[in-house]
């Protein structure tokens, strides 16, 4: 699992109420979904087609880190997806989340520190869990 203020994009699509998922293992993603609801650290998962590897083609390297301003959610995201390979593995985008503008009632106004919670909620789930 990687967790990053990757995209502005992230931010334009789903604001500062949701972390974007997209990953490789429905599996995996579904445990993820389930602890962030638990501790209201809220996920939403995007696609992450195999045409977005189109996005990242380079003429002289093998990748090109950005697949410029179309996309660029997923071919991001894509472009983490080439170094996990056949592991499981999970990205969440905390670009709209890391930061209030304003007080929550479960947050304060500024840093977040989001993902935090779902990670560790996550890790004692999965631990314990035998499936």
């Amino acid at each position: 699992m990687d967790i990053a203020t990757l995209t502005g994009a992230c931010s334009i699509a789903l604001g500062g109420e949701a972390i974007a998922m997209m990953g490789n293992d429905d599996r995996l993603m579904e445990k993820v979904k389930a602890a962030a609801e638990e501790v209201h650290e809220r996920v939403w998962q995007m696609p992450l087609y195999d045409e977005y590897r189109d996005y990242i083609k380079s003429d002289v390297a093998d990748l090109k880190n950005s697949g410029g301003r179309s996309g660029s959610l997923a071919s991001s995201a894509y472009f983490l997806s080439e170094f996990a390979d056949s592991t499981p593995w999970v990205h969440l985008d905390i670009a709209g989340t890391a930061w209030n503008d304003k007080e929550k009632p479960y947050l304060p106004k500024g840093a977040t520190g989001v993902g935090v919670r779902l990670i560790l909620n996550f890790l004692e789930e999965y631990c314990t869990s035998k499936t």
